[in-house]
């Protein structure tokens, strides 16, 4: 360590930490490139569904099935990347990821049938579940106080970038190919198989990230490695860093393996911080945001819009979503988390209200609902302000506080049990959407404008903010209106 960094450490205000700041910054973006391909691998699905539904004559609940095939996997990775992160380290999961991110892209690109491409995506699945709990836990853990809730919404903004960076290469692709995306790309073989071959550049890249990435402080100091944990520290927050060290050393409390029967407690079985977790990851995914991320496509050629044209308009719901994620950065650490939790779901339920009106009323012409020259552009901004409403806050926010309300001795755990129920509801959204559309898109507009009014009640009466809380202080949040 430097003199100055030394000067610093015992300087009692604690000058600007620009340094230290700066390379938290750095490496909590590299950890969240992991969100990218998170975001990235999930979306790229988009742009073939048409074609796997034409390659496999597909059904409508085959087809669900298999768009879905990822998220049972995400629930597994999610499940146990974080007790194995536990006893291996953040890093080396993320390593482990990467590599399963290689295998299942290339073989869901060289899938031949339907099971195949099941298999390959189910694996794509645990390689997405892990990086989703490795990046909020290891982003919190190198995050000085006043700055991790911007830090990490770096997970959602590599997310929303992931998802953006799909769709436009779905839709290049889909351009440069005969016929779209059942056509026969440039280079030789379906378009769709080289959306699903794409994402391995991004996968190689993350494992070349993570390798570079130092391990947590806190799984150090959980292993005994106080120094190494100490030189980690000193590089990301400054300050004092002994006492922090020593704050962190307590709030451990022993090295023990971090077990499920942790988080028992008197609330049905579990800790009440912990069902505030699971509810919060149930509520994001049950407002319907990842209909518009999966099934985009299809769903404005439904409404009307060539392929081309639907591809284009996806790729303006993902710049909506790039943009709206930007403002939860710039707001999450200063207005709080729970304003912007309380805001989205409101924001959520108006606009899929609308949406419903729209899609209710629409005339059915050859089984699909057509949007005249009003209904359609109305449907076009409400799903756009819909997707602001979302990006702005529920999805960078609730990506935060996983990362940061549960206390060390938890965290793995409670951030793999509550990201597990994160993947089972989007797998009950997303297999249900092609079947509950099929019956009326309006209907299920109508079932994610009730949840997302379940979310605006569940927010105010239940959540607590957590803002410029350190986490060895997590113990002490309580719900709103109770007693801290």
């Amino acid at each position: 360590m430097t003199t100055a960094s030394s000067g610093r450490r015992h300087s009692p205000e604690r000058p600007q930490p620009s340094r230290p700041a700066a390379t938290a910054v750095m490496l909590a973006s590299g950890a969240a490139f992991g969100g990218f391909l998170f975001g990235y691998d999930t979306s790229v699905i988009n742009g073939t569904v048409g074609a796997l539904k034409d390659e496999f004559h597909l059904g409508s609940f085959v087809l669900g099935l298999v768009v879905s095939a990822a998220l049972p996997g995400c629930a597994v990775g999610a499940w146990f990347a974080g007790p194995l992160s536990d006893r291996i380290g953040r890093v080396r999961v993320m390593q482990i990821a990467s590599a399963l991110f290689v295998v299942s892209s290339l073989g869901s690109a060289l899938a031949f049938s339907a099971a195949d491409l099941t298999f390959f995506r189910l694996a794509a699945g645990v390689a997405i579940g892990a990086a989703s709990v490795i990046a909020p836990a290891y982003i919190a853990e190198i995050a000085p106080a006043e700055l991790r809730g911007r830090l990490g919404s770096l997970q959602q903004m590599a997310i929303v970038l992931g998802i953006f960076a799909a769709l436009v290469v779905d839709y290049l692709i889909a351009r440069a190919s005969n016929g779209g995306a059942t056509g026969t790309f440039p280079w030789g073989g379906d378009a769709w198989r080289w959306m699903f071959a794409s994402t391995i550049v991004p996968a190689l890249t993350y494992g070349v990230i993570a390798k570079a990435l130092p391990e947590s402080p806190r799984y150090l100091v959980k292993k005994h490695e106080v120094a190494r944990a100490r030189q980690v520290l000193e590089r990301v927050m400054g300050g004092d860093v002994e006492v922090k060290l020593g704050e962190i050393v307590r709030s451990i409390a022993g090295d023990r393996p971090i077990r499920p029967r942790d988080l028992r407690g008197p609330r049905f079985g579990l800790l009440p911080i912990v069902w505030i977790g699971i509810l919060l990851s149930v509520f994001q995914q049950f407002v319907g945001i990842n209909v518009i991320f999966y099934y985009s496509f299809s769903l404005w050629q439904a409404a009307g819009l060539s392929e081309s044209d639907a591809m284009l308009t996806s790729v303006i719901n993902s710049v909506v979503n790039v943009v709206s994620t930007l403002v939860a950065i710039a707001l999450v650490d200063r207005i709080g988390r729970r304003p912007l939790l309380l805001a989205g779901a409101a924001g959520m339920a108006l606009t899929l209200a609308t949406l419903t009106v729209c899609f209710a009323t629409a005339p059915v012409v050859d089984g699909d609902p057509h949007l005249g020259n009003v209904a359609g552009p109305v449907a076009l901004v409400a799903a756009n302000l819909y997707v602001f409403a979302f990006a702005a806050t529920w999805g960078p926010v609730v990506w935060v506080m996983l990362g940061e309300m549960f206390n060390n001795v938890i965290r793995g755990s409670a951030l793999a049990v509550a990201a597990a129920a994160q993947w089972i509801a989007n797998w009950v959204i997303t297999t249900t959407f092609p079947a509950v559309s099929g019956l009326s898109l309006g209907l299920a507009y109508g079932v994610y404008a009730l949840f997302s009014s379940l979310a605006l009640l569940f927010v105010f009466r239940a959540v607590p903010e957590t803002k410029g809380r350190e986490l060895e202080d997590m113990d002490d949040i309580a719900a709103p209106g109770t007693p801290s």
